[in-house]
């Protein structure tokens, strides 16, 4: 990433587009905890993230946490689907940043329990995972051991991720 800021409106955006995905009974359980480089709360952030993700993350725009309520809000009942209701809003935000020439990165590298502490995330929340979101920069930046690995990965053929009627391996 460039370490290029980005404008309000854009940021907006993704999280517009987050916030229209569909989940169980309209439960809306993911929330998004973000800071922009440059900022008061970026340290904060960024602290969370495992050392090889600091090498690379340092130039986003932005960072995330997400998480997610894991009962209704309604009646207070375990929410089973929350984590695929959370998952489906990442995809929307991960789909506008892409139509909008924006980089959105989600990991998983990063302390859970010091994200639960430091941002003082409730216990009825699940910390969910940490997207780092920024304009794409020359690959040339980042360091020689991460090169390699900008390019597309490959993918399971089809006969390995679908089942007619029964699971079979």
């Amino acid at each position: 990433m460039t370490g290029e800021e980005l404008v309000e409106h854009d940021i907006m955006s993704l999280f517009e587009a987050a916030r229209w995905a569909p989940s169980s009974f309209n439960n809306q359980p993911w929330r998004f905890i973000y800071a922009k480089r440059n900022t008061g709360h970026w340290d904060r952030l960024f602290n969370l993230l495992v050392d090889a993700n600091k090498l690379w993350a340092k130039n986003a725009a932005l960072l995330i946490v997400v998480i997610s309520r894991k009962n209704f809000e309604y009646n207070e009942k375990p929410a089973r689907t929350h984590q695929f209701d959370a998952g489906s809003a990442w995809e929307n935000l991960a789909l506008e940043a892409s139509s909008r020439g924006i980089v959105a990165h989600g990991m998983q590298g990063f302390d859970y329990e010091k994200a639960r502490m430091d941002l003082e995330i409730p216990d009825d929340f699940e910390v969910m995972s940490m997207i780092a979101i920024g304009k794409k920069g020359p690959k040339e930046n980042l360091p020689p051991e991460f090169q390699d690995k900008e390019k597309l990965s490959e993918r399971k053929p089809l006969k390995d991720i679908i089942m007619e009627g029964i699971y079979h391996r």
